[in-house]
């Protein structure tokens, strides 16, 4: 079974839950996941940057973390997939698309590394490319915020 909770900080709109819980299932039923319990995030920049400093010894901003909580051996994935929805603005910006599409990109990134995939290549990068844009073509990202 697939369990996915979505938590957002209060300061933002949370994005539709059942759209990400949506999004994240089409990842992991594509993989051949069966078994995954996972919580998807999204916060302000301060958190993923102390998340970054203490787990990756890193200062800087960055738009997506995923955490493995379980081995990697085992069948089942349980997780955590934190996103910055400030970065997630300004990427929808700088790469000229929505934030809608930038948002449902980061959830299906976050997912990839729970399952394995790497982007610290530039082939394992492409791979990673490659399968968000496959994902995002096949999944409803243009609801994914609450119509205001």
């Amino acid at each position: 079974m697939i369990q996915i909770q979505i938590e957002t900080d209060p300061e933002f709109v949370s994005p539709e839950k059942d759209i990400c819980t949506l999004v994240l299932e089409n990842v992991f039923n594509d993989q051949n996941i069966t078994n995954a319990n996972v919580t998807c995030i999204f916060g302000r920049d301060e958190l993923l940057t102390r998340l970054k400093k203490r787990y990756f010894g890193k200062n800087h901003l960055t738009d997506v973390i995923a955490f493995r909580l379980n081995d990697k051996s085992e069948k089942q994935i349980d997780g955590e997939i934190y996103i910055s929805l400030p970065r997630a603005k300004d990427n929808a910006i700088k790469f000229g698309e929505p934030i809608e599409k930038e948002i449902t990109r980061l959830m299906i990134h976050g997912s990839l590394h729970l399952i394995g995939y790497t982007d610290d290549t530039s082939n394992t990068k492409n791979e990673m490319t490659q399968l968000e844009d496959q994902y995002l073509a096949n999944t409803m990202w243009e609801s994914i915020l609450p119509a205001t």
